[in-house]
């Protein structure tokens, strides 16, 4: 009998909690079943890319909900929640988020901004300051990080490991509109203070990622790119 399988177990002995706790017994499957659908999720993920061409065709709400709640289940520091996810439908607010994004990327990608090395690593891409693909998208969902959380009283609590828990969301948020069928892109203008100001943002929060959020476009095409090898991504320390 090895560490890991003592047979029956008995219940733990009562824990003295000083906040409110609730049993979690989550389904433990069979090692076949288990392998099964890691193998059919990582399948599933692997359909996934990011994209360029949009179809103008809509894209109900509460699929936007969907997402953003499937966000919502990650994890973060202190079980703070720092995000706010910002939908944009409106056709003219959408605009003004492309003029000036396209306005900051125009700096970078003709005004020199962007360092060479950073250049010469997006060539495969072949991205460029056109982002026509905002007026195209029926929507636009900005991510943003609180560095604070106004609280009742007035004071402002301060957040913790808030790029580490709004990055984990931003993961499911794509997971989970690529499970609907919706396609996505992790645009990132620098800098994007712009969107502070155009979605009246408070200051206690800031800009994290643009996500254009849209069907593929009937003739979309995405870059010929190999993911990184499992062999490259892990290594073991195995006993």
């Amino acid at each position: 009998m090895t560490a890991f399988d003592q047979g029956p177990t008995t219940p733990a002995s009562p824990r003295s909690h000083t906040h409110p706790f609730l049993p979690y017994r989550p389904e433990r499957l069979d090692q076949a079943e288990a392998i099964r659908r890691g193998e059919q999720f990582r399948t599933h993920l692997q359909a996934r890319r990011s994209v360029r061409f949009f179809s103008p065709d809509p894209v109900p709400a509460a699929m936007i909900e969907l997402a953003v709640d499937a966000a919502n289940t990650a994890p973060s520091g202190a079980h703070q929640q720092p995000w706010k996810f910002v939908a944009v439908g409106d056709p003219a607010l959408r605009h003004r988020i492309r003029e000036a994004a396209e306005e900051e990327e125009r700096i970078n990608y003709e005004g020199g901004r962007l360092p060479e090395a950073w250049r010469d690593a997006l060539g495969p891409l072949e991205t460029d300051s056109d982002k026509s693909y905002l007026d195209t998208v029926p929507w636009i969902v900005v991510a943003f990080a609180e560095k604070s959380t106004p609280m009742p009283d007035g004071r402002l609590r301060k957040n913790y490991y808030v790029n580490e828990s709004v990055g984990i969301a931003c993961g499911l948020f794509i997971a989970a509109l690529h499970t609907m069928g919706l396609a996505t892109l992790t645009h990132t203008p620098n800098p994007m203070a712009f969107l502070t100001e155009i979605l009246q943002r408070p200051t206690t929060e800031r800009p994290y990622i643009l996500f254009p959020v849209g069907y593929p476009a009937a003739d979309c095409e995405v870059p010929d790119l190999a993911r990184k090898p499992l062999t490259r991504a892990l290594e073991y320390f195995a006993g």
